[in-house]
């Protein structure tokens, strides 16, 4: 496809905030299957769909910019943020993955608790890339995305401690250290986009 000279603005910024709402989407879906499993073991298939898109979404950002000669901001910031975006809806889909594959019966109080935390992230993660049109203030969506960051860092601990002193299976321990670790992840992505977007901001100001 040939090169465009012309700055395609509004369809960059559109992606992304298209991105940032299905890694919120994907979280909701994580915690209506969490407190629902495993009755709800539907929202497998949105989950999975909504990972689909995550993908469709961050190969629609790669191919603009390499049809795009001039770009609203860095394009190594814009790769980076497709990408990190990317990565919270490969987390989310891995860990209700491992639910599945596991065979997993009754989901731990914590876990349930995790989901919520990466739910709360990737909707700061949203607002915050809404306002990136125009490089707006988003100082107070990501220090609480940060705050969350701490709090699902704590919830991961506790689980973990939890299942070592609950006297279940060691198979049973292995398979949901496994799951609280992937849920932890979820949130560490959350907040790499936070770096990615302050540092963008920080950059174009």
């Amino acid at each position: 496809m040939p090169i465009q000279l012309i700055p395609q603005r509004r369809e960059f910024f559109e992606l992304f905030t298209a991105a940032s709402a299905n890694a919120q989407a994907i979280s909701a879906a994580l915690v209506d299957l969490l407190a629902h499993w495993p009755e709800g073991r539907d929202k497998l298939r949105d989950i999975r769909e909504l990972e689909h898109e995550g993908d469709r979404l961050t190969h629609e950002v790669i191919n603009l910019l390499n049809r795009t000669f001039v770009t609203p901001f860095d394009r190594d910031d814009m790769y980076r943020l497709a990408s990190v975006i990317d990565d919270v809806c490969d987390h989310v889909d891995e860990a209700a993955d491992n639910i599945d594959a596991y065979e997993v019966r009754d989901v731990p109080a914590k876990a349930r608790q995790q989901a919520d935390v990466i739910y709360r992230a990737a909707s700061h993660l949203h607002a915050a890339v809404s306002l990136l049109e125009g490089f707006k203030d988003s100082k107070r969506e990501l220090a609480a995305l940060r705050e969350l960051e701490d709090e699902g860092d704590r919830l991961s601990r506790e689980a973990i401690a939890d299942l070592f002193r609950s006297g279940v299976d060691p198979l049973t321990i292995i398979r949901w250290k496994d799951i609280h670790e992937q849920l932890e992840e979820a949130v560490d992505a959350c907040e790499n986009a936070a770096d990615v977007l302050e540092a963008i901001l920080v950059k174009n100001r």
